[in-house]
């Protein structure tokens, strides 16, 4: 039976703090004085907001800043440069809300009767007497864009235009107006939003940042989907399958902040924009910015079929062609796999790259397929094997696996080679970017290269009573550490400065506490990802009374594997 949490809640408040359902949010914000209600709203928030508060508070006058836009053929204009023409990649932007908006066409605001303004760009027009801030979960987002309800586009073209565009804009206007919101409304759900304190909300992620905790996961179908997640993770047995799950991905998945028996749902990347030096650590913050730099996320081909053949771009060439100070170097660390698991890694000695570019172009035009194991080394893979992937090398899992993929995060710059001749689930082609890949691939990274330097690479680093350590990677090019823990006994953890990101891969359920009492214990269970602020301070890992472990490495061995900014 599963004991894995989909829906991990972080303590921090009690019930009565909290307002739930339109009644009790719009009578908390009809409080004498309150005369100009400004409610600011992330990208996707309904318009079931303006339509609920409205019946409920009456006012004079509604205001909402979309009639104040720029027209959208003057926008479409201003955001090209930053979205180009590729199908797939874009450049973050640098523009700011207020770019989208014609300021010669704003109204005064009425000096009398009750006004109510919401919308995006809401806190541009005035902050009112009253400011609310809307907030709503990146993965909510998307579920909305598959919906058909934020646009005609298809969904691919609106989270382009989102990850490029529209949440950098907001992110960056969600924390000017921060420290003069009065509340934060989650919007998540349209029939039962919920209200905190802004000051309640912000002390809540102070106090996350403090003590262990785990983002809410998600998972999607994919054309290469298995079905390993269905048992493990507790999921619809119905559904064809699960590909992917992002376990932890601050930037895309939420996090739950528990008010009592209420729980709002807000974006997890809201605690590393308040709260990222506490999170991070400060070196890390002075590296990466207020930006998580880790991403743990699971990649089910158990039953399914091989991933794209692909290759992350190089540190030079992000910078140079997507604005960003960091690649996508990554690690596949082998959580389960059947017997016929295999991953891709590397070139076969030999290889000769005209020809390789020619086969791949071809077969980008529909001419036949790619001859993949002419070109690409595949290895067997077991598990707890761990397959290192630095920035450049050509790599996928193949089918019958269960990868925790392990890597930085700018997890949309993957330069897909070849697709196996497949369909995506919408039935149209995935892009396939070969002119981006070939500019990439590093030639020399063939299999006595790889086998020396990107497989299983484990050393023994330290052990004690009951446990030991191990170094699995990441290569040296990489920025993140990995080291696996077996134990059957407490294992502690010492401060690294940073952030760190663990997963128990082997065992039923351990308990993280503090040395100091820093935090309270908390409990994690088999496959779930977890976050260690760098304020949590050291940690230990014990197997809890359940534990229930069983593995070649002993008849009680428990196991974790740790990432951390070296």
């Amino acid at each position: 039976m599963s004991n894995y949490d989909k829906q991990p809640v972080v303590p921090v408040g009690s019930s009565n703090e909290i307002d739930v359902g339109w009644d009790a949010v719009a009578s908390r914000l009809a409080r004498p004085g309150a005369r100009v209600i400004v409610v600011e709203c992330y990208p996707g928030v309904r318009q079931d907001v303006f339509v609920e508060l409205s019946r409920r508070l009456a006012p004079d006058v509604g205001i909402d800043p979309a009639e104040f836009r720029k027209p959208e053929a003057e926008i479409d204009a201003m955001i090209q440069p930053d979205l180009t023409d590729d199908p797939v990649f874009g450049r973050l932007t640098s523009l700011a809300l207020a770019d989208f908006f014609d300021f010669s066409r704003l109204p005064p605001v009425p000096d009398e009767g009750r006004v109510l303004i919401v919308g995006q760009g809401a806190s541009l027009i005035t902050t009112g007497d009253l400011l609310v801030y809307a907030d709503l979960p990146r993965w909510e987002i998307q579920q909305r864009q598959r919906a058909g309800e934020l646009g005609d586009d298809r969904p691919s073209v609106l989270y382009k235009r989102c990850y490029f565009v529209d949440w950098r804009v907001a992110d960056r206007h969600k924390q000017q107006v921060w420290p003069e919101t009065d509340f934060v409304l989650d919007t998540t759900s349209a029939r039962s939003p919920k209200l905190v304190a802004a000051a309640r909300f912000f002390e809540g992620l102070a106090a996350t940042a403090r003590r262990p905790f785990r983002v809410v996961p998600f998972f999607d179908p994919a054309p290469w989907g298995g079905q390993w997640m269905k048992e493990v993770c507790d999921l619809d047995t119905d559904a064809p399958n699960y590909g992917w799950c992002f376990d932890c991905v601050p930037e895309e998945n939420s996090l739950r902040l528990g008010f009592g028996s209420h729980a709002i749902e807000v974006p997890a990347l809201d605690l590393v924009l308040a709260q990222p030096a506490a999170l991070l650590g400060n070196r890390v913050h002075e590296w990466f910015g207020a930006e998580f730099p880790i991403r743990f996320d699971f990649l089910d081909t158990m039953g399914g079929g091989n991933l794209s053949l692909q290759v992350h771009p190089l540190p030079a060439y992000i910078a140079e062609h997507f604005g960003l100070h960091y690649t996508q170097d990554e690690s596949y660390y082998m959580l389960d796999a059947g017997p016929d698991a295999t991953v891709f890694l590397g070139l076969r000695p030999g290889v000769d790259p005209e020809a390789m570019a020619a086969d791949l172009r071809s077969a980008d035009r529909g001419e036949g397929p790619f001859p993949a194991e002419q070109y690409v080394n595949r290895f067997p893979a077991k598990k707890h094997d761990h397959f290192l992937i630095p920035a450049g090398t050509v790599h996928c899992s193949g089918a019958d696996g269960m990868v925790l993929e392990i890597s930085a995060t700018p997890f949309i710059f993957t330069f897909k080679l070849w697709d196996w001749d497949r369909l995506g689930l919408d039935g149209l082609p995935r892009p396939v970017s070969v002119e981006h890949g070939l500019r990439n691939i590093q030639w020399d990274r063939d299999k006595p290269w790889v086998e020396a330097n990107l497989v299983n690479r484990i050393t023994s680093v330290a052990e004690g009573e009951g446990w030991r350590e191990e170094r699995t990677g990441l290569h040296e090019a990489e920025f993140i550490e990995t080291r696996r823990h077996w134990f059957h006994g407490p294992v502690p953890h010492a401060a690294t400065g940073g952030v760190c990101v663990l997963n128990l891969v082997e065992g039923q359920e351990a308990v993280v506490t503090s040395p100091d009492r820093a935090f309270d214990p908390f409990a994690v269970h088999y496959a779930e990802t977890f976050i260690v602020p760098a304020d949590a301070g050291p940690f230990t890992v014990t197997p809890s009374a359940r534990a229930g472990a069983g593995s070649a490495h002993g008849p009680s061995a428990m196991a974790t594997i740790k990432a951390f900014v070296r």
